[in-house]
Parts: structure tokens; sequence; C-alpha cells
């Protein structure tokens, strides 16, 4: 089909461009940006007079909780939720159950996928067999099946000879590991993070230095092992200070934060609502600034939703009993923009940290708008306004940001040039 886009601000953080114009798409892929090509007529058109026109929004984890734990979400809901909050390319982690640790499985996620439409997906597969950090998962058959990366999640190696082994074996076929790094013994039983907030609530602490020294850690064996590494929900300065020098330093290594992470923190838990309640916990106002600081540098090259859908059950217990986790992924560009409505960055800079920038941390095809390229492409009106909860899409309904009125509206999100949300 041929489709027309007429009168948007196209930026595209890739080439740099930023200016009112057209795009044109054919056979899924974007077949001219400006005037049409000769003999082109469109058969649809949209009117985008006032609207951007971006690279569709590309998310680093997204729980889909298929297969294994459907109360919580589905590939069908969670990336129909996706594409309202204009993600185009989702990862999803390897915490599913069955674990992500097979070709079956990973096989059987891509299948739901494609049959969804919705958005387009890219498995992580487990580094290890269940996740346990003992024995190495069959990396090289994940990838064949379609695995980007690979990690642990927040299930650490217990044996730091075994993961090391592990990462000079990825380095040697030149995969990518995913690092959630939080040691173990430091975070164990913790609720929130370690100061002032959890004391006064007599919540059991997370100290900062759960993340750094695991970070440390980890950044060494990276180093002595050559793999090329990403480093994902980050909650600390001093973490994101880490990963600064890892990168002066010449080592491959990116890494992404999640949104609220960047909008909350510890504070936030004072009336004890579940809402809040994550893992890895929010931090301080000083971490916080860290964070945006590295995100407006480009330190941190990715913002992500890190969206855990759970079921109202998980949510309704005393706060230490409850599930950690936030339902976000259709609020990802809404609540994105606040940080541009806050002066934090530039439109064009949000964009980059929302596409080009973790669809190049782990080399996806995506997170551009070039000629010959696909037609993924998110279109939002900046001057309207969301109301979070409003045709909620997500089965998990743990959002603490439902009822607030998020700047900017998702209007058009297209995958391959056919619509796969309208607002």
């Amino acid at each position: 089909m041929k489709l027309s886009i007429l009168g948007a601000r196209v930026i595209d953080p890739v080439s740099g461009r930023d200016q009112v114009t057209d795009i044109h798409i054919e056979a899924c892929k974007i077949v001219a940006l400006g005037a049409a090509p000769a003999g082109f007529v469109a058969v649809d058109t949209i009117d985008a007079q006032g609207l951007v026109a971006a690279p569709g929004l590309v998310d680093l984890n997204v729980a889909l909780r298929e297969p294994g734990y459907s109360r919580k979400g589905s590939i069908i809901s969670e990336t129909r939720a996706a594409a309202a909050g204009g993600v185009t390319s989702l990862c999803c982690p390897p915490k599913t159950k069955p674990v992500l640790d097979t070709s079956a499985v990973a096989e059987l996620i891509l299948d739901r996928a494609r049959e969804a439409g919705n958005t387009k997906v890219f498995p992580i597969g487990a580094l290890s067999k269940g996740l346990d950090g003992e024995q190495l998962a069959e990396l090289v058959a994940l990838r064949d099946a379609g695995c980007v990366a690979f990690g642990n999640g927040l299930e650490s190696f217990r044996n730091t000879r075994t993961l090391c082994r592990a990462l000079e074996y990825a380095a040697t076929f030149d995969l990518t590991v995913i690092f959630n790094s939080q040691d173990h013994d430091l975070a164990e039983g913790g609720l929130a993070h370690e100061g002032p907030t959890a004391s006064f609530l007599g919540l059991p602490g997370i100290p900062e230095t759960a993340e750094t020294v695991a970070l440390a850690r980890d950044l060494l064996l990276v180093e002595q092992s050559g793999v090329r590494a990403h480093f994902s929900q980050l909650t600390s300065a001093r973490g994101v200070a880490l990963i600064a020098q890892a990168q002066a330093r010449g080592l491959p290594v990116t890494a992404d934060v999640a949104l609220y992470q960047l909008i909350l923190t510890d504070e936030a838990l004072i009336d004890f609502s579940s809402l809040y309640h994550v893992q890895p916990p929010l931090r301080t106002r000083a971490d916080r600034d860290g964070l945006r600081e590295a995100v407006k540098s480009g330190v941190v090259s990715a913002i992500s939703s890190h969206h855990q859908p759970h079921e109202r059950d998980a949510k309704l217990a005393p706060f230490g009993a409850t599930e950690p986790g936030i339902s976000s992924v259709e609020l990802l560009l809404p609540l994105a923009m606040t940080l541009v409505e806050d002066g934090l960055l530039d439109l064009p800079t949000l964009l980059a940290r929302l596409s080009a920038g973790p669809a190049e941390a782990l080399r996806l095809p995506a997170g551009k708008l070039a000629v010959g390229g696909a037609a993924d492409i998110v279109l939002f009106d900046p001057a309207a306004s969301t109301v979070a909860g409003e045709n909620w899409l997500s089965k998990g309904e743990n959002c603490p940001f439902i009822g607030h009125s998020l700047p900017s509206v998702v209007r058009y999100t297209l995958v391959d040039g056919r619509i796969s949300h309208q607002a």
C-alpha cells in the first residue's frame, strides 16, 4: 500500500533532520522524504500538520509476561500497549516460564508477536540456564533463533569465575551481554533505598553500594573479556559516573535508565504505596539528578520503560509482600515529554534517547527515518495532553501515573508502514 504523511515536523536523530516535510511509504519502506517519487500516487494520506513524525520508539525492556504469566499480561495486550506509547520495536527479558533459555521459547515468542502485529519484538535470551547462574545457556542457538542479546536480569552469578567464562564465550561470538548490576548479598531482603526515607518508614534498605560494587566488578570483567556490554536499569549517580569512566577508557559499554527513575525518588514511598515498589529501588534526588545529567550528556544513551505489568492482587498486600514493578510502556512518550516540558532535554535529544540510542546499543535495525529503511514511525501531537489511564490497554494497572495529565498525545504508530495504533 502507498501512504503519504503530509506536513509533519520530521525529526530524525541519526541524520539530524528537523524540518516540516512529507514522508512517502510503499511496500513497508520509506521511499521518499520531501517530494514524492516520480509516478508515486498515494492510496491513503495522513494529514500531519501540527504533528511530529519521529522514528518509532525502541524500548529495551518490556516484560510481555508470555509464556507463563498470562494473569499479568500477554504478548497481544502488552505489544498493543507499547504501540499506544509510540513504541515500534521492543526487547523482552528472559524471565518467562519456562525461562527464555531455549530456541523453542524464543520461536514461540516471535511467532506470537508476528501474529499480534502490534510491534516488532526482539527477545533477550538467558545468559545462564534457568537464570540460575550456574551453567551457560546455549547462546549461539538462541542467537540463531532470534535473540539479540543475553542477560540474567537481577538473578546474579554467585561464582565470578563462571560469569567471567560466560563473558569470554559471548565475546568469541560477538554477542552483547546485558548487565543488571546489583550485588545479591548487599541487596538481599531490601525493599527501598537505604537512607532517611527507608529508616523513617521502617523498611529494610538496599544501599547504593549494592549497585556500585557489582558495577565495578562487572566493568572489570568486561575489560578483561572484551565482551560488548550494555548496563541496564542504572539507579545511582555514582553508578553512571563509573559508566562514564569506562567509556572514557574506550570500553564497549552502553547504558540505559528506567524512565520512572528520571521522574521519581524514594520520597514517593512516604505513604507506603506499593505502586512505587520497584527493583532496583527508587533512590535520592541527588541520584535522580545524576541520572538526568548522564542522559543529557549521552553517557546514558537509552531511556526505557522497564515495563512490568502485574495483576491487581500483586499490589494489594502490605508493601514488603507486594511484587515490584511499574506498568508504564503505553505512557512512554507522554511521560518522557515531561523531561522536555521541565527543560531537561530538547525534543531531538529526547527522541534520540528513545529511538536511535537504544537501537544502537543492541544493534537493532530500528531507530531512524531513512529512504529505503523500514517505515516504523510515531506521529504525535506535542501541543495536546494525555490523561493517563483513559483507554488503558495493558493488563497491568500497577501505574502510579494513572490519572495524571501528561504532555503530548500519540496519534499514530506505524510498523512497516501499517497503522498499528491510532488515537
